[in-house]
């Protein structure tokens, strides 16, 4: 049994169609485009016309006056050609309300069926530190996550770790270079690391002697050559405890931690599967897969390269392999920057060629870039790229600047850690508002504020709320059994009721900034609420206590909302007087 109130009038449409003897596909509701006249409106008198030879308001007549016999309706009419309003009974909405409230999942349905979905999201690379750029793919990549487990999928997340091209080989050949050979490499940390990524990748540049030195030491390095590959593991582990930090810090949470190199073995497979299906071919020594070019052109996809190397793509074809064969995937979902978009129309196109993923949905969500206020992509004062670990300090030193003198209360630790939660909220907040697809400006002087469309907005009306509900206990009013007596307490349980629908439309879409956009109204619907509606000096108990389960109700929708957007919410908020 549902409890989205949409789902309960789509109910009773559907069964006055079914007794009308009408095509029961149109027997649903929308929330009104005119909510000064109705609370939902139903259009399906409109399609049904043409199948039922009649005219579309005779229709909606026949269906409004099955409807006017059910009381949870305190009004119908028809308008228009064959619109039908719907307005319904306080009492029904109340009841609805409580029983959202009684509920763990706050009246959210699961899916019908549950499938298994892998999500690739992250992408860092060894040695490299993680800069603006990885900045969507953690926070656009774990609010989806976790939205996919919430409405009951399974769900396994992967970093999918850039640890076996040539800038291996190109790190290996500076170290020896510079110490002669690899004995002291397992002394070197992060900055050392990226401080010989940065040397070798100005070398190879320039000198194309150098560039096929680490070609070479690659090659060595992925057929098992075991000094390089000892070497290699040490640069891998100390990357990847380095970025582990850094995604702790931003709540993204990862099941696996594999790379590249894990697909190895299986780039061979998939180059044996082509060549005996005969859909590869050599092409000036390396082993490539024409694609279709119906609709525009599209570049052969390499396997193997005239070096002997395995290509870049084919290991993501490989990686698809091992997700459908060891994980039982059902679903892969990428979340990647949009500019990929090609590599992974060939990657999918080559994987169905192959058959290697049967009846598996292949999907790549791409995202817009973070910019500056020039609107060109983020970056340092001094023209470089934004470390993600300088932006996140930039943020918490912005949101300290708000923040008081710690007390006997709230101590520097308690505030330490708030200033965390707001400032990786905000940053989160901020990219999350934006469709995934668009670009946005990093707004270094808005993003934190405490009023506007931000995360520290929405965290302030839940700790608003906390306090609401704190006084009124220590004062005797707890929360009773929900009542409507006024318009601001009907429309924000009309908001509340949205959660069901809202959250399934931001899983079929994979797009957290429907979740974000509701959050923000609804914290506003309950500001309104609120300024006319007084808990602590309602008329009586009963409607206090109403009032009191409306808003502890709000608050429970609102922590739900910024969970699934990785989003903390702090019991209380701070800021200077």
């Amino acid at each position: 049994m549902t409890l989205s109130l949409e789902n309960i009038i789509n109910q009773k449409i559907s069964a006055v169609f079914k007794k009308l003897g009408l095509a029961p596909e149109y027997a649903f509701v929308k929330i009104s485009d005119r909510p000064d006249l109705s609370d939902f409106q139903c259009n399906g008198a409109l399609a049904l016309a043409k199948s039922e030879r009649k005219n579309p308001r005779e229709i909606a007549t026949r269906i409004a006056a099955e409807l006017e016999q059910d009381h949870d309706f305190a009004a119908i009419s028809v308008d228009g050609p064959g619109f039908i309003n719907l307005s319904l009974s306080d009492s029904l909405i109340a009841r609805n309300m409580d029983e959202i409230a009684a509920d763990k999942r706050l009246g959210v349905a699961l899916v019908d069926k549950p499938k298994t979905v892998v999500m690739d999201f992250g992408g860092p690379n060894v040695a490299k530190a993680l800069h603006v750029g990885h900045l969507r793919s953690a926070v656009i990549g774990e609010s989806i996550r976790r939205i996919e487990e919430f409405v009951g999928n399974k769900v396994i997340s992967d970093v999918h770790f850039g640890d076996w091209g040539t800038p291996m080989g190109m790190i290996l050949a500076e170290v020896m270079r510079q110490d002669g050979s690899l004995a002291k490499i397992n002394t070197y940390g992060i900055e050392d690391i990226s401080a010989f990524y940065k040397k070798a990748n100005t070398r190879c540049k320039e000198d194309d002697a150098a560039k096929e030195n680490a070609r070479k030491i690659t090659a060595e390095l992925q057929n098992g050559n075991p000094e390089y590959r000892a070497a290699w593991q040490h640069l891998r582990n100390v990357s990847v405890a380095a970025v582990k930090k850094i995604y702790d810090e931003l709540d993204a949470h990862f099941d696996l931690w594999l790379g590249e190199s894990d697909a190895h073995e299986t780039c061979a497979e998939i180059v044996k599967i082509a060549e005996r299906q005969k859909i590869s071919e050599q092409d000036d020594g390396a082993v490539i897969i024409r694609l279709e070019e119906a609709n525009k052109p599209k570049p052969p996809v390499i396997l193997v390269k005239s070096d002997g190397g395995y290509a870049y793509q084919v290991t993501d074809i490989a990686t698809i392999k091992m997700r459908v064969d060891d994980l039982h995937a059902d679903e892969i979902i990428y979340v990647v920057d949009k500019r990929q978009s090609l590599h992974f129309e060939q990657v999918f196109e080559v994987a169905q060629k192959l058959g290697i993923a049967p009846q598996v949905r292949l999907r790549h969500i791409g995202f817009g870039t973070v910019n500056g206020a020039d609107g060109k992509p983020f970056k340092t004062r001094d023209g470089g790229v934004m470390n993600l670990e300088d932006m996140i300090a930039m943020s918490k030193d912005k949101v300290r600047e708000s923040m008081p003198e710690p007390d006997a209360k709230y101590n520097a630790a308690y505030i330490e850690n708030l200033v965390s939660e707001i400032a990786v909220g905000a940053i989160k907040f901020q990219d999350l508002k934006n469709n995934t697809a668009s670009g946005y400006v990093f707004e270094l002087e808005d993003f934190a504020k405490f009023e506007g469309k931000t995360g520290p907005y929405i965290q302030y009306a839940i700790a608003r709320i906390n306090s609401i509900v704190r006084k009124a206990s220590d004062t005797g009013i707890h929360p009773g059994k929900i009542s409507l007596s006024n318009r601001e307490e009907r429309e924000l349980a009309l908001k509340i009721a949205q959660l069901n629908a809202v959250v399934m439309r931001a899983y079929a879409e994979a797009e957290p900034s429907i979740l974000s956009d509701y959050a923000y109204t609804l914290a506003q619907t309950f500001s309104s609420f609120y300024n006319v509606s007084s808990i602590m000096n309602a008329e009586d108990k009963i409607l206090a206590s109403s009032r009191l389960r409306l808003a502890g109700l709000t608050r429970d929708v609102l922590k739900l909302l910024l969970k699934l957007l990785g989003i903390r919410s702090p019991e209380v908020m701070l800021k200077k007087q």
